[in-house]
């Protein structure tokens, strides 16, 4: 095996199929183009077609999602579960009617889930009869959303519903680091979830996500090669804690000592938002070695 400045192991590999809710920890998972198999296929929107998050509803972090029977030949459902609701039960090769909904400045072809899917959401996010509507849309997969090539260096890189980029890769050290702050300001510890990677690698020092160029993974298949281009800015998200959908600033006011980044004019960031540039197709799995070299 090629001597790399950094070698660890991917330690977890995590799904969100729908964009701000709960997210599935996986042994293994298909890389396509746009990232890890259905991950942020889905996507709640208001009743003009505007996404919605945590940041506005923190309850969607209470939103738990399964895979049940066979997704991959397209015949499986997307189950969803929430605190007094029963299961809403979403086949992952049927939608309705095709519309139109904006994610960040972009504007995109999706379809609509349904009245019961929007029933549903409706009900659990606006508890009390508030009487707003929600929907949940499906992307397109004919759609070709790109991220910024500013930050890609031309690359086109397609993805579904993610905030700009197909992964989001974060060092396992990274989080621990950040606990040994939070534990000296005696605040409670957080794990991973804070912070929705794709990718936990361990084995790597705190943040060597940040200093690394391209991430090679050693499939059964062959390479795969992740890219990083754009370190990951943070809103308050991670201070909702994903099992009560509280929030408290301790995660935000601590990074906020450490982790200001002079490439995003100091804006707190923590991960790194990464490309596909080779190994479209194979599976990643749980313990596979990565590494890479420092670009410094």
């Amino acid at each position: 095996m090629q001597i790399s400045d950094v070698t660890g192991r991917i330690s977890s590999l995590h799904v969100y199929p729908v964009k701000s809710c709960a997210g599935l920890a996986l042994p293994e998972a298909l890389l396509t183009e746009t990232g890890l198999d259905l991950d942020r296929a889905w996507m709640v929107v208001d009743e003009a077609g505007e996404f919605l998050t945590q940041r506005e509803l923190p309850r969607m972090a209470l939103v738990q999602t399964a895979f049940k029977g066979d997704v991959m030949g397209g015949g499986g459902e997307l189950v969803l579960r929430a605190p007094g609701m029963l299961a809403l039960h979403l086949r992952v090769d049927v939608v309705e009617a095709p519309t139109r909904v904006r994610v960040w400045r972009d504007e995109v072809a999706a379809y609509d889930m349904g009245d019961v899917a929007a029933q549903w959401f409706s009900d659990f996010l606006a508890p009390g009869g508030s009487g707003r509507p929600y929907r949940l849309a499906r992307f397109d997969p004919e759609h070709r959303r790109l991220s910024s090539l500013d930050w890609t260096k031309g690359v086109e890189a397609p993805n579904q519903f993610s905030d700009g980029y197909p992964l989001l890769v974060v060092s396992q050290s990274a989080v621990d680091d950040l606990n040994t702050r939070l534990k000296a300001a005696g605040q409670p510890l957080v794990d991973a979830r804070r912070f929705r990677p794709n990718l936990v690698i361990e084995g790597w020092e705190a943040h060597d996500e940040d200093r690394v160029g391209p991430i090679t993974i050693d499939t059964e298949e062959g390479e795969v090669q992740l890219t990083p281009v754009k370190p990951c800015s943070r809103c308050p998200i991670p201070n909702i804690d994903p099992d009560t959908a509280q929030s408290h600033p301790s995660v935000t006011d601590t990074l906020q000592a450490y982790r200001q980044d002079a490439r995003l004019n100091g804006a707190i960031t923590f991960g790194m938002n990464c490309i596909v540039t080779a190994g479209v197709d194979r599976w990643l799995k749980v313990g596979q070695v990565a590494r890479a070299d420092y670009t410094f």
